[in-house]
């Protein structure tokens, strides 16, 4: 299948032959057709599945195909973050080079002249709304925004948004909508808490289901069994053995991110903190340096594994082993993007050993553990529980330093 059996309009075909698309993601050729029919939909999929596309195309193709004195206030789609919202704006923007339609994406965290100037915007008409729940609610109360004519609503990374506590906020968002609507639900997992508010927003809805819970398959997954105070200088080894263009290393806190951007600079690496802490001009400021290949190591936290879609991070440090199994498969998702591939290495101490195994067992899949360089000395002994010892490990048996040998490696063994 190419996009030329969607039968887009003409100005939508030729955005999409200049940005060199052709041949659809699996996500894109399930939902496109449903979201053109009209049909209300909960679409799942890993991170880096092409998702955005999949909803903006056919959304695109119906505001074009709109008379234009009937073109009004025609989508709004809801985001869990500033970074999110503002390269959701920036694809309406490159999909729809030459159609003119236009967009705004509306968020908290900026200064008084933003906020005048999202006000403006709204008031001035936009074709498309990306938001983010609460900065969204506030121009609500102001009335600073008409959706009556709304025709769709889309959540993206909603499982994101109940995360982070939003369900309230995008219930009420809801009641400021018009009740007859095309509403589309993505995710990239599907926990009971998303399915109950899809049996509260959509009606009928259509479900697509692709490698839920999968990393994508040209990641190179490993991990070295280290303490903590053995972490830094590992990552110092990680570096030296390759040179890596582009890389992001996610830590548990901001209070963590912050230090170890401190302790990584000290070691000679170029790298910068991103948080939420920052003012939303600072953060634009970084990614873009990190987005042009001026800053090549981002410190986050899970924040960035579902707020930045950046191409071409080549590397993917897990400093802390994630808490939840599914945030390892989105923070690993932002290398090997786009049928590309990538590094993916965590860093397992003492404490997060069946962290770890949880994420083996979710995966389906053991992970290969890397000895630690020998200058470093051992590291902790690897005790996964009885259920994935007897599924992966039954003839595997681990040594002191994680070496599936048994025996201590002395080799650098550097990942590519």
């Amino acid at each position: 299948m190419t996009f030329q059996d969607f039968n887009f309009d003409t100005r939508l075909a030729e955005g999409l032959t200049a940005m060199g698309f052709t041949q659809p993601t699996p996500i894109q050729e399930q939902s496109i057709p449903l979201i053109l029919e009209n049909k209300d939909l909960i679409a799942c999929a890993q991170t880096g599945t092409g998702k955005t596309a999949a909803y903006l195309l056919p959304i695109l193709d119906k505001i074009v195909r709109a008379p234009e004195d009937k073109r009004h206030l025609n989508t709004l789609i809801l985001a869990p973050t500033r970074e999110l919202a503002t390269q959701i704006d920036q694809q309406v923007e490159g999909l729809g080079y030459f159609t003119g339609v236009s967009s705004i994406s509306v968020y908290g965290g900026g200064d008084g002249a933003a906020w005048s100037q999202q006000q403006k915007a709204l008031l001035e008409g936009s074709d498309v709304v990306i938001a983010t729940p609460g900065r969204l609610i506030a121009l609500l109360q102001m009335k600073a925004i008409d959706f009556s004519r709304l025709q769709h609503l889309i959540l993206d990374e909603a499982d994101r948004m109940l995360d982070m506590g939003f369900y309230d906020d995008i219930i009420r968002i809801i009641s400021y909508l018009p009740r007859k609507r095309q509403t589309l639900l993505f995710s990239a997992t599907m926990p009971p808490k998303i399915r109950t508010l899809a049996n509260t927003i959509l009606i009928k809805p259509e479900q697509i289901n692709i490698s839920i819970s999968k990393p994508a398959e040209g990641i190179r997954q490993e991990a070295y069994l280290a303490f903590d105070h053995q972490k830094v200088e590992l990552i110092r080894h990680i570096f030296s053995g390759d040179s890596y263009a582009s890389a992001v290393i996610f830590a548990s806190t901001k209070e963590d991110v912050r230090n170890l951007a401190g302790e990584l600079r000290k070691i000679g690496l170029q790298v910068k903190a991103f948080h939420s802490d920052l003012l939303q001009k600072e953060r634009d400021e970084i990614l873009r340096e990190f987005k042009n290949k001026t800053l090549p190591v981002l410190i986050g936290t899970d924040i960035l594994s579902r707020g930045i879609d950046v191409e071409g991070i080549s590397l993917v440090v897990n400093f802390n082993v994630p808490h939840e199994p599914e945030d390892y498969i989105h923070r690993i998702g932002r290398t090997a993007r786009a049928a590309t591939t990538g590094t993916a290495i965590t860093l397992i101490n003492e404490k997060d050993q069946h962290k770890f195994a949880s994420i083996e067992r979710l995966i389906g899949r053991e992970i290969d553990k890397v000895p630690l360089p020998a200058e470093l000395g051992e590291g902790p002994v690897y005790h996964p529980p009885i259920s994935v010892k007897k599924k992966f490990h039954k003839k595997r048996p681990y040594g002191k330093s994680g070496n599936k040998s048994g025996k201590k490696s002395v080799q650098n063994n550097k990942p590519n």
